[in-house]
């Protein structure tokens, strides 16, 4: 069998690596041979992304005034209510008497034109009174209710107000910065107020990523085919690591997919959730994620080792009739646990694969197969699902 033009690198390697020494005088060259193992898995597709808060607060005055004290640690967790700063209230309080003493005003005209409607009813049936005295005595009610209306508004107001002069966090997580110290004056109300510091929402933890369309269409079309449902309608598992984690172990659950595709860039927003306890994670923090890719099938799988490169081509080397070494370019998969390779195409599943001995192999020649004892034993579909 004459190798191919394009397995002439493949020969150089293997002919630059073999021993000088020949352990068998002559004879074929030992190299050790697996099947490929068949185990039922599933894909899992990976993304880069950061974290962001599930709610984020930029706590500012609501009222005007000078800022009289800071109730709270930079850095540290917060509680829902808790309170963060306080404004000068003495303002406030005053402003509030004085609401209250109107509403007091308010009573006593309001009982006074009642009092007096009172009368004028008794005096314009006697015909004491005109009838246009009596219209005015109803009208003088009215005004007077809709006085002390407006009087109990302006006393409501002014206790809003007062409580605002307690900036209180409106969220629980961790606070940030100081931003403003005590003794300054701070503008409250309006598009300018002053901001405080910042909340940031712990736990959970959003973690938001981005994939393109040739993703999306495969999501879909798995969906509408059984295979794997949409991240739209189920909350599909993920797994994540951070920068300095070799292995996926956070697991987390799809929670979010955007309704567009981005034009400028063509890619879809995606978002998951994880569980953040002990706040290892912080809003902007990078990490990588995978995402379930597809449904449960059957694959072969060889060493990672096992597979040679030919400029832009995989290929593993299988022995074949009369032990001679033939190249076969194959497809590739998703890398899984223990260094295993899925292989889409390309090979069978009784092809006798070179696992050992490769640099001793070369297409074309004879060699002397040994079983590989070490290969690892085709898992069951019930261990394999496990294992993902």
């Amino acid at each position: 069998m004459r190798p191919s033009g394009i397995m002439i690198p493949l020969l150089l390697l293997a002919a630059c690596s073999e021993p000088t020494g020949n352990p068998q005088q002559g004879g074929a060259p030992p190299v050790r041979v697996a099947p490929p193992s068949r185990q039922t898995i599933m894909d899992w597709d990976e993304y880069a992304g950061q974290f962001e808060a599930v709610e984020s607060v930029e706590v500012r005055a609501r009222v005007s005034g000078y800022l009289d004290a800071v109730a709270f640690r930079e850095g540290a967790v917060v509680r829902k209510g808790d309170l963060l700063a306080r404004i000068d209230p003495r303002p406030f309080q005053a402003a509030l008497a004085q609401a209250r003493a109107d509403v007091e005003g308010a009573i006593t005209r309001r009982d006074q034109t009642l009092a007096d409607l009172a009368r004028g009813e008794i005096l314009v049936k006697e015909e004491a009174i005109s009838r246009e005295d009596y219209d005015a005595r109803v009208q003088a009610r009215r005004a007077a209710e809709s006085q002390l209306a407006a009087s109990r508004a302006r006393l409501q107001a002014a206790q809003l107000d007062l409580s605002y002069t307690e900036v209180r966090a409106p969220i629980s997580g961790r606070v940030g910065a100081r931003l403003v110290t005590v003794g300054n004056l701070v503008s409250g109300g309006g598009p300018t107020s002053t901001l405080l510091t910042t909340v940031y929402s712990i736990d959970p933890i959003y973690f938001s990523f981005t994939a393109d369309e040739a993703a999306y269409l495969k999501y879909v079309r798995q969906n509408a085919e059984g295979e794997r449902p949409s991240s739209r309608d189920a909350a599909n598992p993920v797994r994540l690591r951070l920068q300095d984690e070799q292995d996926f172990v956070h697991q987390g659950r799809m929670n979010f997919v955007d309704n567009r595709i981005d034009p400028t860039t063509g890619t879809m927003r995606g978002r998951a959730t994880f569980r953040n306890a002990d706040g290892l994670f912080l809003p902007g923090m990078f990490g990588r994620l995978q995402l379930l890719g597809s449904g449960r099938y059957s694959a072969l799988l060889v060493p990672e080792s096992a597979i040679l490169s030919d400029q832009s081509n995989k290929i593993v080397l299988v022995v074949g009739k009369d032990n001679i070494v033939e190249p076969r370019p194959v497809t590739l998969g998703a890398l899984q646990p223990n260094n295993m390779r899925v292989i889409r195409s390309g090979i069978k599943p009784t092809d006798q694969v070179i696992v050992g001995g490769i640099v001793r192999a070369r297409p074309g020649a004879k060699v002397s197969p040994q079983p590989d004892k070490g290969q690892p034993a085709a898992a069951t579909p019930a261990t394999a699902g496990a294992a993902q």
